[in-house]
């Protein structure tokens, strides 16, 4: 019933701009809420997990590359221990937040 309303007030004349005013205004809010607040909460806790990194915690790469931070250097890079031993330098950006933290909960269920 209220889509035959909005259907009859957008086909009569003079009447019709208020209503699509609304609806694009409706449009954008479930947009807001559906597609650029999720994003931004994302970037946030990932930002927030990247400054927590401390020596020592195990961490997977976005290329999947499993290791032990060695060190956190100023220049937004970290030394991460693959292998007793081997080091590789690489960005705190390419960090996985989801797969770290999943990583980490496996370690603390086999305990």
């Amino acid at each position: 019933m209220v889509t035959l309303n909005l259907v009859l007030l957008q086909a009569a004349p003079g009447g019709g701009g208020m209503v699509q005013l609304l609806l694009m205004g409706g449009i954008i809010v479930v947009f807001w809420l559906f597609m650029i607040r999720p994003q931004a909460k994302k970037a946030k806790e990932q930002k927030t997990f990247v400054e927590n990194m401390q020596k020592g915690d195990r961490v997977v790469t976005i290329a999947g590359i499993h290791g032990t931070i060695n060190k956190i250097n100023e220049d937004n890079t970290i030394q991460l221990e693959v292998s007793p031993g081997s080091y590789l330098k690489i960005e705190k950006s390419s960090i996985s937040m989801e797969w770290s933290v999943a990583l980490n909960k496996v370690a603390v269920e086999k305990k």
